[in-house]
């Protein structure tokens, strides 16, 4: 499996990375506690070394479990701190927060801990108040790095990235990036490059590029609203498919998206091993078609305000 290193971390991990969130949530609903820790255990098995949870997903205990027996330096671990209500957040709920996280983990410490979905006008008062306790944390040795995570859904412009780049606070991002919203190629992969910010890559593959009546509407809306033309909202994007392209739409955006100048860990959410394993090889498989890739980056170059759910 193609590796990478997460930015000025210096982390060299799998590009492919498991995402505990999403709406499968390791399918801890649907199929139980148990069959998630298999289904962690299945992703170290197959080489994946980043496994990205937070304290919002309830599944933190979940990776704790199947992490128990791996030594601790052989597995990534990202966490994250819920920030939705900003005003009654404290530094001291920092604290707690990843006390209780390291327990839920059976760890001593992460090594990325992010603010989560931080939405642009709550950016500059957690910046404010929040990190002095994150860095204390970080030099008592119970984070590696600190990390900060969009609210894409509410965000997909990238207006919480924009400021939280303009400050060098940030070791590591986590940014939306897919096929139908590739606005972070010029709004915020030039500057995590230049200051050599590690990125994490959400939403490469969400409702509109696994659900085809999903994407028929999305696309539509699209195209009423002028951002793309009415002839691609017709004929849909199956002109990615075959003669050496991809085997599905799922399979071409995970690949777009792992080519990306400036893309490193992407992370891949599911509740189904042969699901894991799918998206495993499309994150393997060589680089789309240059025509193929081309095309995609113009028909979508206007698009900024959908997230691809």
């Amino acid at each position: 499996m193609q590796r990478v290193e997460l930015g000025r971390t210096g982390i060299k991990v799998a590009v492919v990375g498991l995402g505990a969130g999403g709406d499968s949530r390791l399918g801890l609903k649907r199929a139980g506690a148990d069959s998630s820790v298999r289904l962690v255990r299945a992703a170290l098995d197959l080489g994946i070394d980043f496994i990205d949870t937070a304290e919002a997903y309830g599944t933190e205990e979940v990776v704790g479990r199947a992490i128990a027996e791996v030594p601790r330096d052989r597995v990534v671990i990202s966490t994250k701190k819920t920030t939705f209500d900003t005003a009654a957040l404290e530094p001291s709920d920092v604290r707690h927060s990843l006390e209780a996280s390291l327990r839920r983990l059976k760890t001593d410490y992460v090594d990325v801990y992010h603010l989560h979905g931080v939405r642009p006008a709550q950016y500059a008062t957690l910046r404010e108040r929040l990190l002095p306790t994150l860095q204390e944390l970080k030099a008592e040795g119970k984070i590696r790095f600190i990390g900060l995570t969009e609210a894409f859904n509410a965000d997909p412009a990238h207006q919480t990235l924009d400021r939280a780049l303009a400050d060098d606070d940030w070791d590591v991002v986590m940014i939306g990036f897919n096929i139908l919203n590739q606005s972070a190629r010029e709004r915020v992969f030039p500057r995590t490059i230049a200051r050599r910010v590690g990125t994490l890559i959400m939403f490469a593959v969400r409702r509109a590029l696994s659900r085809p009546d999903r994407l028929r509407e999305l696309l539509q809306d699209l195209a009423a609203r002028g951002k793309i033309s009415r002839e691609i909202a017709e004929q849909g994007l199956d002109f990615v498919l075959g003669a050496g392209g991809a085997s599905s739409l799922p399979d071409a955006a995970y690949r777009f998206v792992r080519d990306e100048p400036g893309a490193h860990v992407i992370l891949s959410g599911t509740g189904d091993e042969a699901h894991l394993r799918e998206n495993v090889r499309s994150l393997d498989a060589p680089p789309l078609p240059a025509a193929t890739r081309a095309r995609l980056i113009e028909l979508f170059q206007a698009v900024d305000d959908v997230s691809g759910q």
